[in-house]
């Protein structure tokens, strides 16, 4: 398994990648990291930058091809949607992805790791590339019934609102990101949630951005943290000797 951590992920959230590799560790599982790891292109290619795009795509595509078949795990819902359907309509190759939520739902289910489930009331936001772009529902919330008590906002799957990150809003219009996102900040504290769980680092980016806005303007509602799934499942996640 190759574990593709995404720019952001591995630039700005390392927390994410930390907390992915000591699952990873924990189940069991061999996997490898690239050095020098490439971008997926998800982000020019959002903001209209198609040439560039292919071109950056292109040669991730090669140096993932050096693996040929691996299976290759992302904590990004932009890259998988990228790695999984882009690279699939573009250069007609379909490569073996799998976002870390998949891969959750598959070791909880098989006893590869166990979590202690706790009282702690979360709500989950859908990314627009897991949720309308890529098809996964259910499986985020399968693993957090697993571990905490899940109360959904109105507003959900399909019919999510979007963070206000994405197609380069938060670096061009940042204003208007945080507003859509202190927007979503209001569908979680309707529900007394205390924490935000969602799966993608651009959306936990924004989210956080809004929360500390709120805070700062003394806004205070249930909602203290927003976390990574992965954060989540480390959190209650019972440590074996391996």
């Amino acid at each position: 398994m190759m574990y593709f951590r995404g720019c952001v992920v591995r630039e700005k959230l390392t927390n994410i990648a930390d907390a992915t590799e000591t699952i990873l560790k924990t189940a069991g599982l061999d996997y490898t990291i690239l050095e020098n790891e490439p971008c997926c292109g998800s982000f020019l290619m959002r903001t209209g930058f198609e040439d560039e795009a292919l071109k950056v795509m292109e040669k991730t595509l090669k140096q993932l091809n050096k693996n040929e078949g691996e299976e290759i795990l992302v904590s990004c819902a932009g890259c998988y949607n990228t790695l999984k359907n882009d690279y699939k309509e573009l250069f007609g190759v379909e490569l073996n992805v799998k976002h870390t939520s998949e891969l959750l739902k598959e070791l909880i289910s098989e006893g590869k790791i166990k979590v202690k489930k706790t009282p702690k009331k979360v709500t989950y936001h859908d990314p627009c590339h897991l949720g309308r772009h890529s098809d996964i529902y259910e499986e985020p919330r399968e693993i957090i019934n697993e571990t905490s008590v899940l109360v959904e906002m109105d507003r959900n799957r399909e019919r999510s609102r979007c963070c206000g990150a994405g197609a380069g809003v938060k670096s061009a219009f940042p204003e208007t990101a945080l507003k859509v996102a202190s927007k979503r900040i209001q569908d979680a504290e309707s529900t007394n949630a205390e924490i935000i769980i969602t799966s993608c680092s651009f959306c936990i980016l924004n989210l956080e951005n809004a929360l500390k806005y709120t805070l700062d303007n003394e806004n205070r509602g249930s909602v203290s943290s927003v976390l990574d799934i992965t954060e989540l499942i480390l959190m209650g996640l019972e440590h074996e000797e391996v």
